[in-house]
């Protein structure tokens, strides 16, 4: 749907799981099903706060606790579960931190090399192309949506979305706990928010 002026009203909200053990560590956490830290829940529920002035008419999660538990403390009881969501698989790197990978493959990247026995940067591409088709469809009439995720899906989302190879994924950083905003600018679909922690409901609420 379009207002007036031709913009799309369509937003998708895209919220990254809040602290775990794993991320204050550095550590790769792929499909491993590592829960919030004590401080991760209560970010989960400041989260929450700040954007509890605002109606989502459509909540997804990916179906790892700590994106599901970050929907829960944020006051989302019953998230619509997308498998596409999941977490890059990072075969057996999962559990490893960069510079660990490093010191025996020098020169590592992820958006371009992929894990062994995990995923590839290709399949990843196909997986946020395959969550963003969900996203827009189910929200064809120009509805809101808030994602619950993890930092290399969400970060291949917003890649995606603005039409990016998935190499470039490399170039966004995404904090626990944060949020970024997909939209549209007429008929371009655009980057609004990134990476932010404290400025949700002004960005959400403002004027397209």
């Amino acid at each position: 749907m379009s207002s007036d002026n031709g913009q799309r009203s369509q937003r998708i909200v895209l919220a990254r799981h809040a602290e775990t053990e794993w991320s204050i560590t550095g550590q790769h956490t792929g499909r491993s099903d590592i829960a919030l830290t004590a401080a991760g829940r209560d970010a989960a529920v400041e989260l929450g706060r700040r954007i509890s002035g605002h109606r989502f008419d459509r909540v997804i999660s990916s179906p790892l606790q700590r994106a599901r538990d970050t929907a829960h403390l944020a006051g989302f009881e019953d998230p619509e579960i997308d498998e596409n969501l999941l977490e890059w698989d990072y075969g057996d790197y999962d559990g490893i931190t960069t510079a660990d990978i490093r010191a025996e493959r020098p020169g590592w990247q992820l958006w371009t090399d992929g894990a062994p026995n995990g995923e590839t940067p290709e399949h990843v591409a196909e997986r946020a192309d395959a969550a963003v088709a969900h996203a827009v469809g189910i929200c064809e009439s120009g509805c809101d949506a808030i994602v619950f995720g993890h930092g290399h899906m969400l970060t291949a989302l917003a890649v995606r979305w603005i039409g990016l190879p998935i190499a470039h994924g490399k170039n966004f950083r995404i904090s626990t706990g944060s949020i970024g905003i997909l939209r549209w600018k007429r008929e371009n679909r655009v980057l609004d928010l990134w990476n932010d922690r404290s400025h949700l409901t002004r960005a959400i609420e403002e004027t397209p």
